[in-house]
């Protein structure tokens, strides 16, 4: 059934397919792949000058949070709320997922008697400050390393102000 000149035909037709799909690479190489050197980049000039690599560090700008706190638009802050309303409540002693958020500004971070806090909150301080507040609203998981909260924050200083200034009006 098998001789020599069908194992020979068999043989060629891989090397065949094998030399096809070779070729085919190397012409989908030339076309998509870039070659030579990459095109010249252009500098833009930001205006900002380099600081010295002796250890200098980039001293950050302290901002007065309560100064922009007293600015704060609480009305702004209740279309901010939707963020938060799918696991927390304003009602007191009502909780979802998370606590709930009634006079959460100045209470005890785990004043919640029967809510289960995680241990990382501690963290945090002991009171929800307006500062700790905004903190730990712009980025929970590095506030709280280990937090249950599932939200990624909110990166926007005004709009964070602008709903703790909305919860502040939901106590006591």
């Amino acid at each position: 059934m098998f001789d020599t000149m069908v194992i020979t035909k068999a043989v060629a037709g891989l090397c065949t397919a094998l030399l096809f799909f070779l070729v085919g690479k190397w012409v989908a190489d030339e076309l998509y792949l870039p070659h030579g050197e990459p095109p010249e980049a252009y500098v833009i000039d930001l205006g900002e000058e380099e600081e010295d690599s002796a250890g200098e560090e980039e001293a950050e700008e302290e901002i007065d949070v309560m100064a922009l706190y007293d600015d704060a638009d609480a009305s702004a802050g209740e279309g901010l709320w939707r963020n938060c309303r799918a696991c927390h409540s304003l009602e007191e002693g009502t909780n979802g997922t998370g606590p709930t958020l009634y006079g959460v500004v100045g209470r005890d971070v785990s004043a919640i008697d029967g809510f289960n806090y995680s241990g990382s909150l501690e963290q945090v301080g002991d009171t929800w400050t307006v500062e700790a507040l905004n903190t730990f609203l712009e980025n929970p998981r590095e506030a709280a390393p280990g937090t249950t909260m599932g939200y990624a924050g909110m990166r926007s200083l005004e709009d964070r102000l602008n709903l703790i200034a909305y919860l502040e009006t939901h106590g006591d």
